[in-house]
């Protein structure tokens, strides 16, 4: 089983470390930075083998050049969006697996807030690198893609069981939330979600990982009837300030 390492850095990124204990080998996920990274990974004692983008944003890949240069790491990205990827070394896309140790990962395109954005499901260790296609409560912007590929894009996630947990690339549950209230006040379910989100918030705590059906029940985003639904609630989200 991957073991899963959450590394909080700049503002609201997180950064992963999937390790895989028989083999030593040890995945970086979405290295916004490199120093916070090689220093938690050098704590434990693990040997960083390779690193996985989602998409070529800088907060997803801006630490990749620094890692490879200390660890000598292989750079795996999205295969649309290859030369933008610093280091890349493997492109891949829809249908293309990928191995840390004795785990595998099936690769998705899940594209949307990039043209070429990709996703990393390890079936087996319920685990789930979605970049920022899906977040706790929400969805990437659409900043390249269309309403029409991103909504495909969630169907795509949300097709993956109950109990995938969800390690997206960003702490914006709170505000999320927000949101999401105002699309569904009557959802028991997100209402309960509300009250453990900002518990944890208070303390300090992240609100990631969350589960894909944790997401099924009171993601707005996820739960739309129709693209044409999609796109108003993702408009109102990209304008909403509350």
């Amino acid at each position: 089983m991957l073991d899963v390492v959450q590394i909080a850095v700049l503002n609201d990124n997180y950064v992963y470390l999937a390790h895989d204990a028989a083999s030593g080998e040890t995945a970086v996920i979405d290295p916004a930075v490199s120093e916070p990274v090689l220093a938690e990974a050098a704590r434990r004692g693990w040997t960083i083998t390779q690193i996985l983008n989602t998409h070529w944003h800088p907060d997803h890949v801006g630490g990749n050049a620094a890692i490879v240069a200390a660890t000598g790491a292989r750079v795996t990205g999205p295969k649309g969006e290859a030369e933008r990827i610093p280091e890349i070394s493997r492109s891949v896309g829809d249908g293309d697996t990928v191995t840390v140790g004795a785990s595998t990962a099936r690769v998705f395109d899940v594209g949307g807030h990039t043209l070429g954005h990709i996703a990393y499901a390890f079936d087996a260790d319920d685990v789930l690198f979605p970049g920022d296609t899906l977040f706790a409560l929400g969805c990437g912007r659409l900043f390249e893609g269309t309403p029409e590929q991103m909504s495909a894009s969630l169907a795509t996630l949300m097709a993956l069981p109950d109990s995938t947990r969800v390690y997206c690339a960003h702490e914006y549950t709170q505000s999320n939330a927000r949101f999401a209230v105002t699309v569904e006040p009557s959802n028991a379910a997100l209402s309960a979600r509300v009250v453990d989100i900002d518990a944890r918030r208070a303390k300090g705590l992240p609100t990631v990982p969350s589960t894909i059906g944790e997401e099924r029940a009171t993601n707005p985003f996820v739960r739309a009837g129709s693209v044409a639904e999609f796109a108003r609630r993702r408009a109102a989200k990209d304008n909403f300030r509350g």
